[in-house]
């Protein structure tokens, strides 16, 4: 039971760093001139990942027992989150900010998928809860955070259109 709150402890730590470093870059953007867009979805991402957490914890089974098998693909996620974050550096937030005139990040996993970080999302929403054999978990927050993610997605869309090459 201990290991199992402390692996979700870990990722409570690693989320509110995030919030951290995400609060810094937001705040350096919007100094420079960037406008924040579809605010209104924002404290529904707060409140799925924090309420996520919490059920993860409030539902563990007794006695845990650990997929290590899933615990692995849910520690590749979180380096593919790095990675994310790395490609993005500054430009790296929890909200929608964009800075008109800046080139959109076409590096690391932007290469390969145009929003790496929501995938990374997909994976951990789904992951982490089945690490515990939390099946139910996993799908009520899998599909709570994919209606989120829709519309964040569709609003974020419309706000890199502007910035995108014709050919993009």
């Amino acid at each position: 039971m201990l290991i199992a709150y402390v692996i979700i402890v870990l990722i409570a730590i690693q989320r509110l760093a995030e919030v951290v470093y995400a609060d810094r870059n937001t705040r350096a953007l919007l100094a420079r001139g960037a406008v924040e867009i579809g605010r209104k979805h924002y404290p529904l991402i707060v409140l799925l990942h924090a309420a996520w957490l919490v059920a993860i914890v409030v539902f563990l089974p007794r006695p845990v027992i650990i997929s290590w098998p899933l615990l692995v693909l849910f520690v590749a996620f979180q380096l593919l989150r790095v990675w994310v974050l790395v490609a993005l550096g500054p430009y790296w937030t929890t909200r929608i900010i964009s800075l008109e005139g800046a080139p959109l990040v076409t590096s690391g996993p932007f290469r390969y998928l145009r929003h790496p970080n929501y995938a990374v999302v997909v994976g951990e929403i789904a992951a982490l809860p089945l690490v515990f054999g939390e099946a139910w978990v996993a799908i009520i927050f899998s599909v709570l955070n994919a209606a989120v993610l829709f519309w964040r997605i569709w609003v974020e869309e419309k706000a890199l259109a502007p910035r995108r090459s014709p050919s993009a």
